[in-house]
């Protein structure tokens, strides 16, 4: 199985998903800093990797810090959270993932700082291995939903990549072909980053998955088709409605989806569902360069000058989601109810 992360003596080490599918490099980050900025700069993505790899940050930084004096460690911690928490907006799992290690943190607070930094160490790699089990947990609740001998759409990268390991939307897909089903993937190249072009195409490949690569407007095309049996896509955040925020684009696969009577399916694991938020409309949206939009691969490709807009994500209202699938089970609308059981 593809190591997306791990946790090392030398430090955090990342698959540098930037270099996809050019080059399978990886980076160790030495620092809580290093691993913030692989966050920001998109290193590594996806909600749970995300979680992940700032749980491990908090773990690094406290490795690093000064323990002689509480109150300062106190600050250090804090600090640490802080820097970790400003790199992305819209991935709920990075703020529980922040959320549980401080609380570790808290109740570990006045103990010997070897001990605190063992078990922060511990919990974060805790922290790896159940998001792989968790994964193929969505897997197996998924496997069920997705038509024999028909082509499943996805939209951006919701695989190992994006987590600790087998994916959530991946996941469902690699669950049913171990069931035995016959299914292809249509991947979306999902502009302008091109997670789908470059990630999702090149791990389905080293699972021999027959997978094509579709540019972002030719979804509805194959939807319209009959070809599509199902759309599976991830999550960053879920509200308690079930509205779902996940890569810019989703929305209109969502809607295309539904106009053409295909079954929408989200996978995701608890830790995205933030049942804070009444709805959709609270979920804070992340704003990205311009320089994505008007550059490809470092080639210039609109004129100089020109105003941009990169919204990250968008959010999909709950009416187009036909379920959502969770490591618990499978939530169907009304939402406020199933994802409330769900989540306990």
């Amino acid at each position: 199985m593809l190591e997306t992360i791990q946790w090392t003596p030398a430090g955090v080490v990342m698959i540098d998903q930037t270099r996809l599918p050019l080059a399978e490099e990886y980076v160790t980050c030495r620092t809580y800093e290093e691993v913030a900025a692989a966050i920001r700069n998109m290193v590594i993505r996806g909600a749970p990797a995300i979680g992940v790899a700032a749980a491990m940050g908090v773990a690094l930084g406290v490795l690093h810090a000064d323990g002689g004096d509480l109150d300062a460690l106190d600050t250090q911690v804090e600090r640490i959270c802080d820097t970790l928490a400003h790199t992305r907006p819209t991935a709920v799992n990075l703020f529980w993932a922040l959320d549980r290690m401080r609380k570790l943190y808290g109740s570990l607070r006045g103990r010997p700082i070897g001990e605190i930094r063992e078990r922060l160490a511990a919990e974060a790699q805790q922290i790896r291995l159940e998001d792989i089990a968790i994964n193929r947990a969505i897997g197996r609740h998924g496997a069920d939903l997705v038509p024999d001998g028909k082509t499943v759409l996805t939209h951006c990268n919701a695989g190992a990549l994006a987590t600790a390991g087998y994916g959530t939307a991946l996941g469902v897909i690699r669950a049913a072909v171990e069931a035995g089903k016959k299914v292809d993937v249509f991947a979306d190249e999902t502009r302008p980053f091109l997670q789908g072009a470059r990630l999702t195409v090149w791990e389905l490949q080293q699972d021999h998955i027959p997978a094509t690569l579709i540019t972002d407007s030719m979804a509805g095309h194959f939807l319209k088709s009959g070809r599509i049996g199902c759309v599976v896509v991830g999550a960053d955040r879920i509200a308690a409605n079930g509205d779902v925020a996940n890569k810019i684009g989703t929305y209109s696969v969502a809607v295309l989806a539904n106009e053409n009577n295909v079954p929408f399916f989200v996978a995701a694991p608890i830790s995205t569902l933030d049942l804070t938020l009444p709805s959709g409309d609270r979920i804070p949206i992340e704003q990205r360069p311009a320089a994505e939009v008007t550059h490809l691969f470092g080639s210039v490709v609109a004129p100089a000058g020109t105003p941009v807009e990169n919204p990250a994500f968008d959010v999909t209202p709950h009416r187009y989601v036909t379920a959502i699938i969770t490591e618990r089970g499978v939530a169907r609308a009304p939402y406020t109810e199933s994802l409330r059981d769900l989540a306990g």
